[in-house]
């Protein structure tokens, strides 16, 4: 008999495959050059950062996604080039669903 998967599980399989589908990656991989803080992706995106890290929750560093830590401070998440593009993704997925808040009046 199925085990049954949470309807939350589910989805964090079907984002994470989108996510690994969407990349056409090879066995060797390029060493990380640079990183980009999710306030900074927030302003690229223009999006609001708070919903930004809920959508991150679910990645994992196979797509891209860091904690970096910092003296005196709790880290912050940060993102590799493809962890951007697999964000991005996320964004897009939640705005098809209808699941996305309604812009900030200063993104717009």
């Amino acid at each position: 008999m199925p085990v049954p998967i949470s309807p939350l599980a589910l989805e964090m399989v079907r984002r994470t495959m989108r996510c690994l589908r969407s990349s056409v990656r090879s066995t060797a991989l390029a060493a990380i050059s640079a990183v980009f803080t999710i306030g900074y992706v927030a302003k690229l995106f223009g999006e609001d950062e708070d919903w930004l890290h809920e959508l991150s929750i679910s990645m994992f560093p196979e797509d891209g996604w860091l904690h970096v830590n910092g003296v005196g401070d709790d880290g912050v998440t940060a993102f590799t080039q493809y962890g951007i593009e697999c964000l991005k993704q996320i964004v897009a997925d939640e705005r098809a669903a209808g699941r996305a808040p309604k812009p900030s009046p200063s993104t717009q």
